[in-house]
Parts: structure tokens; sequence; C-alpha cells
């Protein structure tokens, strides 16, 4: 135990699962809302009787609402407004909010539009000022932590070559908007899974942002610029009023119901490709400057990443052999899955037990009995 116990204050990471944004944007539900809420509850939970500190209990996720379709302005006010949704839930299941607000992240998508150049301020002072006046919460969970993944929507197969370009400048706006981590997108991801030469081009862009362009040293490049502190105070206005109309909407629940994110998501996703298709959203080699020789993805020779048959039938296989050696014990984890997810249980420290002997769909299997499975609302 007191080994565990030290494991459990020291291990790091982030819990991708975030039950809102899936329904939002991504379109990957399994569980009910309600259900997954819960066990995202008792994540959080776990974390605080067992000091995880370190480990982010949830990727709060704008990334995967911008992908979908959302621009800037919709994409940090949904994403904020989940964020404060599931300060409420903990809360009310009785934890402190100094004691889960600093195991929250965020994680947001950088496009080219102005916006991006201050989704980041925008959502620290948005945060903090809420930590701080609603919330009554401390220093440390007054400061937002977010991540910055570089748009895959604006990659594209024509011209492939230029991705590297954008990603580059998307990269120059979430480090001089001050990022705590960032992820910089292969040029060849419009198409396939990135090669180890693409991956390395992408790795070499934050290389060479942080050890040779010299004015990225500065603390804060943007202090003091008209055209930024402008920029901030209109997107903070705009996301307060996007705020106003999820609340008359009954909240961030109820306009889910209604599907209203999700509306809204796909109306901005067709305005962007309607600006795209005809050519009044420009984008060098594909609507505008086109290349007249051939194809570039057919020239370089990008080979599509694949599985194999082999590697198939070696997971199969391995999967089979799992079952074989757990079959003794599959059974009565389940049993106490369900039990503990039937009652007031933690289901994830079930679960911490539960995966020794059993295989991710039987975990599944079982937690559809226990809490039903996801039915998106028409």
């Amino acid at each position: 135990m007191r080994v565990k116990a030290e494991v459990l204050g020291q291990v790091r990471g982030t819990v991708q699962a975030d039950i809102l944004k899936e329904d939002q944007g991504q379109n990957s539900c399994i569980f009910s809302t309600d259900f997954s809420l819960r066990m995202m509850g008792d994540i959080q939970d776990y974390f605080i009787r067992n000091n995880v500190r370190n480990f982010y209990s949830v990727s709060i996720s704008g990334y995967h609402i911008a992908e979908a379709g959302a621009n800037p302005i919709t994409q940090l006010a949904f994403t904020l407004a989940n964020g404060f949704t599931y300060v409420e839930y903990y809360l009310s299941r009785g934890m402190n909010i100094d004691d889960f607000a600093p195991n929250l992240s965020f994680f947001f998508s950088n496009g080219l539009e102005p916006e991006y150049s201050v989704i980041g301020r925008v959502a620290r002072r948005i945060w903090a000022v809420a930590m701080r006046d609603k919330y009554m919460g401390n220093e440390r969970s007054q400061k937002l932590k977010y991540h910055i993944q570089t748009s895959g929507r604006s990659l594209h197969s024509q011209e492939i070559q230029f991705n590297d370009i954008r990603t580059t400048l998307q990269a120059l706006i979430a480090i001089y908007d001050n990022c705590n981590s960032l992820h910089t997108n292969s040029y060849d991801e419009a198409i396939t899974t990135p090669s180890e030469e693409s991956v390395r081009r992408a790795l070499a862009i934050q290389m060479i942002i942080n050890k040779e362009w010299g004015i990225s040293r500065v603390d804060n490049i943007n202090q003091g610029s008209f055209i930024i502190e402008e920029l901030t105070d209109l997107v903070e206005e705009a996301v307060l009023t996007e705020f106003d109309r999820l609340s008359q909407r009954g909240g961030v629940l109820g306009s889910m119901e209604t599907g209203y994110q999700r509306t809204k998501i796909q109306d901005e996703s067709l305005h962007y490709e309607s600006l795209k298709s005809t050519g009044a959203y420009p984008i060098i080699g594909v609507n505008t400057f086109l290349n007249p020789h051939s194809d570039y993805v057919e020239q370089c020779g990008i080979e599509l990443a694949r599985g194999t048959e082999e590697e198939k039938q070696s997971q199969l296989k391995r999967l089979a052999e799992f079952k074989e050696r757990k079959s003794g014990m599959s059974s009565q984890a389940m049993e106490r899955l369900q039990k503990v997810a039937q009652s007031d249980g933690n289901i994830f420290e079930e679960l911490v037990e539960t995966v020794k002997y059993c295989s991710l769909g039987e975990i599944t299997q079982t937690l559809y009995r226990a809490g039903g499975q996801y039915r998106r609302n028409m």
C-alpha cells in the first residue's frame, strides 16, 4: 500500500475523457451523459482521496469542437462553459474547489484567424475572475493551464508541403500567447498517419522556435500591443455573450438536450466550407494560386499508413491469450464492477482492479448493463 500511495502521488499524465465535448463535437459517446459525468466525478474523487496531484483528471477540450467546425469564439466559449459545468458538478458532490481545480486542464486548437492570437489570455482572464470571485478559489485554482495543438482542419492534401508553413505560424501564435504545452501537427496528417520524417519536421518547428528564434525568449512578446489588447476585450465580450445564450437554454446540459451546441458547430462548419469553396476564404494552393502541375502527393509518393493483417491477428491473439489466462477471475471482476456501478461506489476505483482481469470490451458491456448506452437526442 505504501508503494502504491507513493506511485499515485508521483504519476503524471492526463485523462482524455471529456463527455461534454464528446457529445458536442466529437460524436464518439458510448455511455449516457449522466453516467459518464458520474464516472468523471469518480475519477476526480479518487484523485483527491489518493493525493494524485500531477495527473490531470480531465482534458477539457475545445480542439475537437474546433475540428468539427466551430469558429475560435465558439470553441473558446463552449470549452470554458464545459469547464464551469464540471466545476459545478464536482462541487455538488461535496468536493472542495481547491482540491480539484488545479487538476483540470484545457486543450485548444490554433488556426490562423486573428482571434486565435488571444484565446489563451481570454480563457485565463475569464477563468481567474470566476475562480476568485464566484468560487473563492485560491491562487493555484485561478491559474488556467492549457495545451495547444495546431489546427488539423487547416492541413490540406493539395500542396501538402505548405502545411508546415501554416503549422509554424500557428505554433508562433501559441508560444506568443504563453501556452503551457504545444503539439505541432505533421504535414502529412492531412491524408494519413504521419511518417517518422514528417513527425521529425513537426518537432523541429517547435525546437527551432524555442532554440533559434531569439524573440521567443521574451516572456510577453505581445505586451502593450494595441491590436492584442483590443482583440482580447472583443473576444472576451463575445465569449460572455455566448455564455448568456447557453444560460437562456438551461446551461450547458440544457443546451445539449436541444442540440444547440451541435447545431451551432455544424452551421459554422458549413459557413467555413462555403467560404473555402467560393474562394472568399483564400487558401494558398487549395483554392487560389493553384499548382498547374500534378498533385504533390502523387509526386512525393506518400504511402498511406494501414494496419496489416499480421498486426490485426497479433492483437486478436494477445486478446485471446489474456482472456484465457484470466478466465477464472474475469466473471467475478465484472460482477463486482456492475455492483459498484449500480450502487454509490466509486467506479474508477473498482476499474483499477477490473482491468487486471477483463478486456476493454468486457468492461464496456458490463458498464452498458449498469449505466445504459448513449442515445443522441433528436
